[in-house]
């Protein structure tokens, strides 16, 4: 097991140069280490569990929308820096260079889009998910539907089963523990907290995470970088780390000439500079500001001043890990840092915090976008206990997923998330940008726009798994649109055939009326005058699903009220209310004027030591 392991894990771009007899050995401070971070993490967890409002749906999926500004940047962080992209960017680094960093510098232009261009929109029209956003703006059901499914596809096939595997393959490969068990241990911990606090135990554990994942991998990365020589040593080291074993007459395993350049060819380069700009945009936008995951946390804030600066704060961090994470990949190609029990502290946080955002917001969409339209009489009781059953049933499709991520193709595993959300996001990414800033959009735009990008993404991506990439050496049979289309120019492409078909069909059908359309736009967004939804009214709970004064009388067993009381459910008066979800209160949307200034010139110096470090690495 040891072998292949270490295979597999060489192979993601992390060396394992190490004694066989110490590979697997598991030191005291190791132990110690591990067991500590568990303690503080359940600690905190149970602390903002008891603290948090589980009682209602506003409460258990949105915080009550309390939250301030340094929780939400740093969950921000935590949530999208899984331990799929954790040791994606690292193997990626070590092959390829520093160009895969702009992925995450990229991030800082869309972060500060969602805090003032995307959030005031959503708090205006006053939802709790991007799939109720929509079936605001455009009505009908069939958006709303599709919307959710293909999220919760996307979720389980992309960052449930990446994060996974890799932070299971990284315990086991570092400790030697069995692979289910620890997995399965993980799963519960996560699983506990998420459960009982809701979204508000999720943010507080994120930035917790969040300083153990950064503080962890700084010291790494120090320690790295000094055994390296600093930034001119790793130069030197990583362009003379040539494997003893190569491909004669061509340049594989060769490390890059452009290694150290962000800007490469736009033809032949392995990420072309065009696509890394303007193609990583589109994915980016859908990553950042329409993807329930992301947005959730924003939405949580307790104004918009508080949803900007964690906007801000989540930009600076998302800085960091060119250095701590692409930076030390590229030593590990010649050096092992060692220190097994830190790194297995920062791996884990990187795992855990991407899971209990990926939860959380999984179980919203269900709760909210097919669950309550399925029984729209269900009482909040009734979707309370629902949203939590769906995180215990996603934990076990979890554990049940791995064997099937085991048969991955490691070594590409940052790539194969990356492809395959050029694929399916672009034509999301379009829909809401036509939504937000044309309102002559309408749903049969909107619709078929989906529907065509759809199809044309899938026959990309079915083309991308049926043919095999050749090894190092061989011809490239594959057919052109596939060796000759970057995945970043092709969600390009996508992007705009999907706003074509969306522009020609809606300017072919009827418009939407402007009263339907009321604080649904960013040139709507602080219109006053009263919406007529375009969706059916909520209905309100069954008289059978409402809590009678002789059931509010009635006192459970012992048992049954610690069980409730665990999962925020004791407060009878929550259970016979009906679900509200939409808060439009306007009020969010003003500002005091000092903290918008604050804002604006955080934002403005965030964005131009992005575009110093752009160019001093270009």
């Amino acid at each position: 097991m040891a072998a292949s392991t270490a295979t597999a894990w060489n192979s993601i771009g992390f060396t394992t140069d190490v004694p066989p007899s110490h590979s697997l050995s598991v030191d005291a401070a190791d132990i110690a280490v591990v067991v500590i971070y568990f303690i503080i993490v359940m600690v905190i967890g149970i602390w903002s569990s008891v603290q948090a409002n589980r009682t209602t749906v506003g409460g258990y999926f949105l915080a009550g929308r309390s939250m301030t500004w340094w929780p939400i940047g740093a969950s921000l962080m935590s949530s999208n820096v899984g331990s799929g992209l954790f040791i994606g960017l690292a193997g990626t680094g070590a092959a390829g260079g520093i160009a895969v960093g702009g992925f995450e510098w990229n991030a800082a232009w869309v972060l500060v889009a969602l805090g003032w261009i995307f959030i005031p929109v959503y708090i205006s029209a006053g939802v709790v998910t991007m799939p109720e956003y929509l079936a605001l703006r455009f009505g009908n059901r069939r958006i709303r539907i599709y919307m959710s499914v293909l999220s919760l596809i996307l979720y389980i096939f992309t960052k449930i089963s990446t994060d996974m595997f890799s932070g299971a393959l990284f315990i086991q490969v570092s400790l030697g523990w069995n692979l289910y068990l620890s997995t399965a241990i993980l799963l519960l911990v996560t699983a506990a907290y998420t459960v009982a606090g809701g979204l508000a135990a999720v943010i507080y554990t994120d930035a917790l995470q969040t300083l153990i994942m950064v503080g962890g991998a700084l010291s790494l990365m120090f320690m790295a970088f000094i055994k390296v020589g600093w930034y001119e040593g790793l130069v030197d080291r990583y362009m003379s780390s040539i494997p003893t074993v190569t491909v004669e007459n061509t340049t594989c395993h060769i490390p890059r000439p452009d290694a150290f350049h962000m800007f490469r060819d736009p033809v032949s380069g392995d990420l072309p500079w065009p696509g890394l700009i303007f193609g990583l945009t589109v994915l980016a936008t859908w990553v950042w500001c329409t993807d329930q995951v992301i947005v959730q946390r924003s939405l949580s804030a307790k104004s918009l001043s508080h949803a900007k600066g964690g906007s801000v704060l989540g930009g600076y961090l998302k800085l960091l890990p060119m250095f701590f994470i692409v930076m030390p990949g590229m030593v590990s190609r010649a050096l092992f840092p060692g220190l097994r029990g830190l790194m297995l502290a920062v791996i884990l946080a990187a795992l855990m915090s991407s899971l209990t955002s990926i939860f959380n917001s999984s179980s919203t969409i269900f709760t909210l976008d097919l669950y309550h339209k399925a029984r729209p009489r269900a009482s909040e009781m009734e979707l309370m206990i629902v949203g939590r059953i769906f995180v215990l049933v996603l934990m076990c499709v979890s554990l049940l997923w791995i064997p099937v991520v085991q048969t991955a193709n490691s070594g590409q595993l940052f790539e194969y998330i990356q492809s395959v959300t050029s694929f399916l996001a672009p034509p999301i990414t379009a829909v809401f940008i036509m939504a937000i800033f044309w309102p002559r959009a309408n749903e049969q735009g909107a619709f078929w726009g989906l529907m065509t990008g759809l199809v044309i993404g899938l026959v990309r991506m079915i083309l991308e798994f049926s043919y095999t990439a050749p090894s190092c050496g061989q011809p490239d049979h594959r057919p052109s649109i596939l060796t000759d289309v970057h995945y970043l120019y092709f969600a390009l492409i996508l992007l705009a055939l999907t706003c074509l078909v969306i522009v020609a069909v809606s300017l072919l059908t009827a418009p939407i009326p402007k009263e339907n359309l009321h604080r649904l736009t960013w040139w709507s967004r602080f219109n006053l005058e009263p919406r007529i939804d375009l969706t059916t009214p909520e209905r309100v709970p069954d008289p059978e699903n409402s809590v009678s004064s002789e059931t509010e009388q009635f006192q459970p067993p012992t048992w049954k009220r610690v069980a409730m009381w665990l999962c925020g459910l004791s407060s009878p008066s929550s259970q016979s209310a009906p679900p509200n979800t939409q808060s439009n209160d306007l009020n969010l949307l003003h500002e005091k004027p000092v903290w918008r200034k604050v804002c604006n010139f955080n934002a403005v110096l965030l964005l131009a030591f992005n575009v110093f470090l752009w160019g001093y690495f270009a």
